[in-house]
């Protein structure tokens, strides 16, 4: 169970850049978000990110359909290139072993009950993204320690632990309510707050903590693009999609979404197929994101 005590709000992981070590470093507890980086990269921001903080790994997960694959490539005129299913996963799990951060967490699956228990030999808890009370069981029964329960208007890619399936639709409220019920164990509630009033809230349904996200994207030391602050700027409409990625995922509209809207489950294949379709990940309702130094920002959202 987790030991330490938590803020009301905590700064979620978010990939490709935008969650950096001076962003982790500016509020109470937030997570570096390995999924996507290089191991060369983790070793750093593990490095350079002072304690209480946590880190994020995508989990391993099956080759997507080699047909689904191939019809996309033909269709937009590209090549099947190579891709790792793990995101290097292996690798960054010693990292994060020898780093020995307050929490690693995982997004697509569910550690073995073997790695978490060396997770906490190494002195870290064990959190688990899910989205569903079946997923929300099994991870307890493996041992987590935590569950960051993830709703729908979540920006960034929906953790659900099988891309073949289609994400649970239920407000966060709602599910959080249903995995309270299925688990006894600590809830951190993500997707959607803009507001003390919805950190507020969610608090009041259960969760132990609130992830913030997409409230930071435009924080002074979020690594978000100039290209995806300007997007953000702009505004326009969020949508979950697996045109992103090839995963579902919640972001802004772009023209590629809106043509492919029926994208099979072929993460990480579409991205390199792609690579001049550049997209910003957010989630719903992200007009007037706070651009402030991140204390400032979760200054704002603590009820």
């Amino acid at each position: 169970m987790i030991a330490m005590e938590l803020p009301q709000i905590v700064a979620a992981p978010m990939a490709g850049g935008p969650s950096t070590p001076e962003l982790v470093n500016a509020v109470s507890f937030g997570f570096l978000a390995l999924g996507t980086c290089t191991a060369d990269s983790a070793r750093e921001q593990l490095a350079a990110t002072r304690a209480p903080f946590g880190a994020n790994l995508f989990y391993p997960q099956p080759e997507p359909s080699p047909d689904d694959v191939t019809r996309v490539a033909r269709q937009l005129g590209a090549d099947v290139p190579d891709a790792d299913v793990t995101s290097g996963f292996a690798e960054k799990f010693e990292l994060v072993l020898d780093a020995a951060p307050a929490v690693v967490s995982s997004t697509f699956g569910c550690f073995t009950a073997a790695e978490m228990d060396r997770l906490h030999a190494a002195g870290s808890e064990a959190w688990v993204t899910v989205t569903n009370e079946s997923e929300a069981r099994e991870a307890a029964g493996r041992g987590a320690d935590g569950l960051v329960v993830q709703g729908p208007l979540a920006g960034g890619h929906r953790g659900t632990w099988d891309q073949n399936a289609e994400p649970d639709g239920r407000a966060l409220g709602d599910l959080l309510a249903a995995v309270r019920a299925a688990v006894d164990l600590p809830l951190i509630a993500a997707g959607g707050v803009r507001g003390p009033g919805d950190v507020e809230k969610l608090l009041r349904l259960g969760a132990d903590s609130v992830a913030c996200g997409s409230a930071f994207l435009l924080a002074d030391e979020a690594g978000t693009s100039e290209r995806n602050r300007a997007t953000l700027r702009e505004g326009g409409v969020s949508v979950s999609s697996r045109a992103f990625s090839g995963r579902w995922a919640r972001g802004v509209e772009t023209d590629f979404t809106r043509a492919h809207p029926d994208m099979p489950a072929i993460y990480p294949y579409l991205k390199p197929m792609v690579p001049d379709n550049p997209y910003c990940l957010v989630g719903a309702d992200f007009a007037g994101l706070p651009e402030a130094p991140a204390a400032e920002i979760e200054a704002a959202l603590t009820p």
